[in-house]
């Protein structure tokens, strides 16, 4: 970290919304190396508390709510002019709106070790059958299961997308001696590069880190899943609508697919993140598939590291700094 292009007496402002305990205790630290003010809330931004933008051109915004039109709207005539999303997508907000009422938006990288790591992890419990192993266990039953787990140097592993987190993933790949093969229109490692209907019917697992946008939606739906081989499986810590979800869910209830490990979910919105051990869950299709003893659900969670978090943190101030240096200007 380096605070030598900003000197400590010149003070910018950030608002920062959407900030947990352990990021807002992140900011307060590296924020002042950079000269910044944070003001930092934990509540998501909306029209309620645009007031704490007022006075920042600038502000950083979590992934785990929507933000609307009229929020954005909103920002833009308090006169906000840039949003740092601490996230790599940035389909919770509509980026050409905020566009078309001047406010720029950019995402942030970080460490994509967390997910790499998340995503073999995935991976080794899906073909161990990790699942029924852990629930046997846990109600004292310690036979061993009738179906027994796959090795990957036996396996094809099928890499749609290979940005920065794809060829880390790639990159671990190489220890295990599985054949690799990758999907994208920017071949950028060392896998086999194939069309994505060939990597489909000879993967035994397809690991999704492509970004989501309107050509990729639905990217694995029902003519591309019945393409894939009989048993393979499904692991997406990219975005969940990448899936066609109730066409995932007829494959594995009907013994076409092997499994699947899904970080993200289509309709996660106001359930992941949340507490519902005592509430209902108003998804029909988030129960379906965690009755499946084949089917591995976490929280949007791949991405949570220390390393990850302080990467977030000093990227968005960071990019709130090069704003700033474009706009020529902070108020």
């Amino acid at each position: 970290m380096t605070s030598s292009s900003t000197p400590a007496a010149l003070k910018k402002g950030i608002t920062i919304y959407g900030c947990g305990p352990d990021e807002a205790t992140l900011f307060r630290e590296i924020a002042p190396h950079f000269g910044v003010m944070p003001t930092i809330t934990a509540a998501a931004v909306s029209e309620a508390n645009i007031h704490l933008a007022l006075g920042n051109r600038c502000i950083s915004v979590g992934h785990k709510t929507r933000i609307t039109n009229s929020t954005l709207l909103a920002l833009s005539r308090t006169g906000v002019t840039y949003i740092s999303t601490r996230s790599i997508g940035c389909n919770h907000i509509d980026v050409k709106y905020a566009e078309s009422v001047g406010i720029l938006v950019e995402n942030v990288t970080y460490s994509p070790d967390s997910v790499a790591d998340y995503t073999l992890m995935l991976m080794l419990m899906a073909v161990r059958n990790a699942k029924s192993i852990i629930r046997r266990t846990e109600t004292h039953d310690y036979r061993l299961n009738d179906v027994r787990g796959k090795e990957l140097r036996d396996l094809t592993i099928g890499v749609v997308g290979t940005g920065r987190i794809g060829s880390a993933v790639i990159d671990r790949l190489w220890g295990f001696g599985c054949q690799k093969l990758a999907y994208d229109i920017r071949p950028r490692t060392s896998a086999d590069y194939v069309p994505l209907d060939e990597l489909l019917q000879q993967s035994d697992i397809v690991t999704l880190h492509i970004p989501l946008d309107a050509d990729t939606h639905h990217l694995l739906n029902r003519r591309r899943i019945e393409q894939m081989k009989h048993g393979a499986f499904v692991i997406n810590t990219g975005r969940g609508a990448l899936v066609d979800t109730e066409a995932l869910l007829r494959a594995l209830e009907h013994g076409k697919l092997g499994g699947a490990a899904l970080d993200v979910l289509e309709g996660e919105e106001g359930i992941f993140y949340t507490d519902r051990s005592n509430r209902p869950i108003e998804s029909t299709l988030l129960p379906r598939l965690q009755e499946l003893p084949n089917v591995l659900i976490s929280p949007h969670t791949a991405y949570y590291t220390d390393h990850a978090l302080s990467d977030t943190v000093e990227n968005s101030i960071i990019n709130c700094l090069k704003h700033a240096g474009r706009k020529q200007h902070w108020i």
